[in-house]
C-alpha cells in the first residue's frame, strides 16, 4: 500500500476520535480503512519526535525526519507483523534509520559538531554553569559513532529497556549492553577531558 505524502497529511488531518484500541487492532483496520492510521499516528508522534529532537538537537530537522518515519511506516504498514510493544520498536527502528540517513546524507554530524563546539566556547563566557555542561553534554554525545548515539539516546533520553533497544537496533541485550558501556566510558573521557579546560 503506497501512500503519497499528501494523502497521508490529509488521514492525519482528519478528526477520528473513534474508541482506543491496541496498535494490532488499528493495523488490522487500517487494511479496510486508511483512515484509523491517524489513531497510530497521534498515539506515537511525540515520543517519536523526541525522539529525534534528542538524536538531532534540532527540532525543525526533527520535524522533517519524524513526518518521513510515519510516511515510510503508512507505506510499509502491510509488511508489520507483530503486537503493540513491536510496533512501537519499529517505529523506531524506522526513526534510528531515518535519522541516521539523514546525518550521512547532509554531513549534518559534522557541521553539528562544529556548531555544538561554537556554542560552547561562547557559553562559556556568557551563559550559567549549568548551560556550558548541557552544551558540553550535546557536543560530547554528537561526536560519538551514530550506534553509541542511538544506544545512548534510547536507553536514556527514551528510557527504554536494555531488550527493547536491543529490538529496535536488531541485536542481542548483551551486544547493546557491551556497546552501551563503550560508548558511556567515551563518553565520561570526552566530558572530563572538556570540564578540566
Amino acid at each position: 500500500m503506497i501512500v503519497s505524502a499528501s494523502k497521508l497529511r490529509r488521514i492525519i488531518s482528519l478528526d477520528n476520535d473513534s474508541k482506543a484500541a491496541n496498535d494490532g487492532q488499528i493495523i488490522a483496520e487500517i487494511c479496510s480503512d486508511p483512515t484509523a492510521f491517524v489513531q497510530l499516528y497521534r498515539r506515537h508522534y511525540d515520543a517519536i519526535f523526541r525522539y529525534c529532537v534528542h538524536r538531532l538537537f534540532d527540532r525543525h530537522t526533527a520535524e522533517d525526519i519524524t513526518a518521513e518515519v510515519f510516511l515510510k511506516a503508512v507505506e510499509n504498514l502491510d509488511r508489520f507483523r507483530g503486537n503493540q510493544q513491536q510496533f512501537r520498536n519499529w517505529l523506531y527502528k524506522i526513526a534510528t534509520n531515518a535519522v541516521n540517513d539523514h546525518l550521512r546524507r547532509t554531513a549534518r554530524r559534522e557541521g553539528l559538531y562544529i556548531n555544538s563546539r561554537e556554542q560552547a566556547n561562547n557559553q562559556v563566557n556568557e551563559c550559567k554553569e549549568s548551560t556550558k555542561k548541557l552544551a558540553l553534554l550535546r557536543e560530547a554525545v554528537l561526536s560519538l559513532k551514530p550506534r553509541y548515539q542511538t544506544i545512548i539516546t534510547l536507553r536514556f533520553f527514551e528510557n527504554m529497556k536494555l531488550t527493547e533497544v536491543a529490538e529496535v537496533l536488531g541485536s542481542s541485550p548483551g551486544t547493546v549492553r557491551s556497546q552501551l558501556a563503550r560508548a558511556l566510558t567515551k563518553l565520561r573521557k570526552i566530558l572530563a577531558t572538556d570540564f578540566t579546560v
